[in-house]
């Protein structure tokens, strides 16, 4: 009984702390009411976002008076970090309900969305929404990018209980780090993050985007969150005739793979080291899966010419049809495999044949790379689990002495971390197939729109084959079951079951 209350008081004091900071990025969004002329329209905008924020401070500070500090085990900081995203999303909720009139269960559903870096939305009509509204959700993807636990840690340095943190919330997998100490990855870290938001912004400012629009944009493509402020995503820039769309396009492009690149090799490459790029195995099949994909549904759309489906869009030759469809691919893998989920042609329309509408599906499974702020089971794990088939094939063709080994690059792999792999690729398959079978059964989708939200919501995706108009009517128990598939997927899902262990909250 000690032990469950001690590890009650540390959690909750770590939550507190956690709250606090959420009550002051809470009062960012007033830039936009009080400086863009939102209380003209009247107080609610105002009002959303002043009410969470001093409930979250108010919270906050109750809850570190209360409970009595202490350094969390490793168990009890799983609990905070899962316990963290859940807080959060529950007082983010409150802008949208405030501020739009949208449910509850809706505003949750979004700010989980926004801090999972999903970008599945309830909202639609985001083109006359309050400015306000439209920056706290880029921001939530902007923070969950690298995590708010990782962003409390790098504003709030607990010195004693960071590492153990900063380990429940970052990717679960054997990865280095760019230097010695907690203190000083997490400032690399984030100045990398805020570096290349920063760069992004003016890339985008400097082909013809608004800075609005382009704060925002970073924020979200670099996070591989994929919300944009236009219901058309970035389609918009093309249908309301931006001269440089395709520069846009192609900038943000950039900004996605930066997101679904290991931050650790980013740090590699801005010390010098462009080898890091390509001298390990998750960056070759990275690059190599990035270049597959897009041959094949090119090939496609090029067999499958139709008036529907065709190039004529494009308009001006061969060679400018041929850019086109390239950029449109390419923008489309690029943002599905990374989790983005930004969208300049929607992936359930003709316009992309039936093998691209499967290899976008196994696209969100295999997602970015560990190390980045993509979602999915990652590339590297994809590799391992490709390497251990061929250990077994090598196994079944050799003496049974013979000595066979997962190795990666060159290093043989704990027997820890393959077992760790295979149960987390069991998990996910069975959380899929429980996922698509509600969706199924509580809707009237066919199958293949009823798997795609699962494999969206846990996959940290954001795009499926369940049109946008109808996310607000599911079922309030599929939107229930999303929710728990996003926060698994971004928090690859042990730190959420151990919320259902006894013995966890008695460590």
């Amino acid at each position: 009984m000690r032990n469950r209350f001690q590890t009650i008081h540390i959690i909750f004091n770590f939550l507190g702390s956690l709250f606090i900071v959420l009550g002051g990025l809470l009062l960012l969004p007033l830039v936009f009411v009080v400086a863009g002329g939102e209380l003209e329209g009247g107080m609610a905008t105002l009002w959303a976002f002043v009410v969470p924020s001093v409930a979250s401070f108010l919270l906050g500070t109750l809850l570190t008076l209360v409970c009595r500090r202490g350094v969390p085990n490793s168990v009890q900081a799983m609990l905070i970090c899962c316990l963290g995203w859940i807080g959060f999303s529950a007082i983010g909720a409150i802008p949208f309900v405030i501020g739009i009139g949208v449910s509850y269960l809706d505003g949750y559903f979004e700010t989980m969305s926004g801090f999972t870096t999903t970008g599945i939305t309830m909202l639609s009509g985001l083109d006359s929404m309050p400015r306000s509204i439209l920056f706290w959700r880029s921001l939530t993807q902007w923070l969950g990018g690298l995590g708010i636990v990782t962003f409390f840690l790098a504003v709030t340095f607990r010195g004693g209980s960071a590492h153990r943190l900063f380990g429940a919330e970052s990717h679960k997998i054997d990865v280095g780090r760019p230097v010695p100490g907690i203190a000083r990855t997490l400032k690399i870290l984030w100045g990398i993050y805020a570096l290349f938001t920063l760069i992004i912004v003016l890339g985008l400012i400097g082909v013809g985007m608004s800075a609005f629009d382009s704060v925002c944009h970073s924020f979200t493509a670099l996070s591989t969150g994929g919300f944009s402020p236009y219901d058309a995503s970035i389609e918009y820039y093309r249908i309301a005739g931006y001269t440089h769309y395709r520069w846009i396009e192609y900038i943000l492009v950039l900004g996605m793979i930066l997101g679904g690149t290991n931050f650790l090799i980013h740090y590699r490459v801005l010390n010098g080291n462009f080898k890091a790029l390509w001298d390990n195995m998750e960056m070759r099949y990275w690059w190599s899966g990035i270049g597959i994909f897009v041959a094949i549904i090119v090939l496609e759309r090029y067999l499958r010419l139709d008036p529907v489906a065709g190039l004529s869009s494009a308009g001006g030759g061969f060679w400018k049809q041929l850019e086109e469809n390239f950029r449109i691919v390419l923008f489309q893998v690029v943002s599905i495999l990374t989790t983005t989920g930004f969208g300049t042609r929607d992936i359930g329309t003709s316009f992309f044949g039936h093998t691209a509408k499967q290899l976008f599906l196994v696209m969100m499974v295999v997602g970015g790379c560990v190390g980045s702020t993509g979602g999915g089971i990652k590339v590297l794990r994809i590799g391992i689990l490709m390497k251990l088939i061929r250990r077994e094939v090598f196994k079944l063709r050799t003496p049974p002495r013979a000595v066979s080994t997962v190795l990666i690059d060159g290093t043989p792999l704990h027997s820890n971390e393959i077992y760790r792999v295979s149960g987390l690729f069991f998990t996910w398959i069975f959380l899929l197939v429980i996922g698509g079978c509600i969706t199924a059964f509580l809707s009237n989708l066919d199958g293949l729109a009823a798997a795609s939200g699962m494999f969206s919501a846990l996959g940290n995706i954001g795009p499926c084959y369940i049109p946008v108009k109808f996310m607000g009517e599911l079922h309030p128990l599929i939107k229930i079951v999303y929710i728990f598939g996003m926060l698994a997927g971004r928090l690859e899902i042990l730190p959420v079951l151990l919320l259902f262990s006894r013995k966890a909250w008695q460590a």
